[in-house]
């Protein structure tokens, strides 16, 4: 009788309502503990996918604050 490991949840998606310090403040976490060596191997996995979700997140917060200065500029301009 085999024993299976147990299954690794997951990783939580990002809610669009998280600000850019709350998702910075949440990955710097998240490196913090993997370069600790405080999770194993799947849970290490499990917070990268978690961390590459959050790393996404807020490049798209930059983005679009780029894209309002961009927009902003260019109306005091004309």
């Amino acid at each position: 009788m085999s024993t299976k490991p147990p299954a690794v949840k997951p990783a939580a998606p990002i809610d669009a309502s998280m600000t850019f310090e709350q998702a910075q403040a949440e990955l710097e976490t998240l490196i913090t503990r993997i370069e600790g060596g405080q999770v194993g191997l799947e849970e290490s996995m499990v917070a990268y996918e978690r961390g590459v979700a959050l790393l996404k997140h807020c490049r798209g917060i930059l983005e679009k604050a780029e894209q309002t200065f961009t927009d902003l500029s260019e109306k005091v301009k004309g």
